[in-house]
């Protein structure tokens, strides 16, 4: 009984002092970078859409008065 509650403690020390490890070990793939790159260049795009439509209302705008 002695041997199996040590066999039982280490494995959760050596559990215990992996988790950081598995936490950290999660890498990005190719995909989800690519994605989050698309992502980030459709983001600016659709930025640079609004308020180039913006502009173009507040000279319409002015040019009414």
């Amino acid at each position: 009984m002695k041997k199996f509650m040590t066999v039982i403690f280490a494995a959760m020390i050596a559990i215990t002092l992996s988790a950081p490890a598995w936490a950290q070990a999660t890498p990005a793939t190719p995909a989800t970078q690519a994605k989050s790159a698309s992502a980030s260049k459709a983001g600016k795009k659709d930025a640079k859409a609004k308020a180039k439509a913006a502009k173009k209302a507040k000279k319409a705008a002015k040019a009414k008065k």
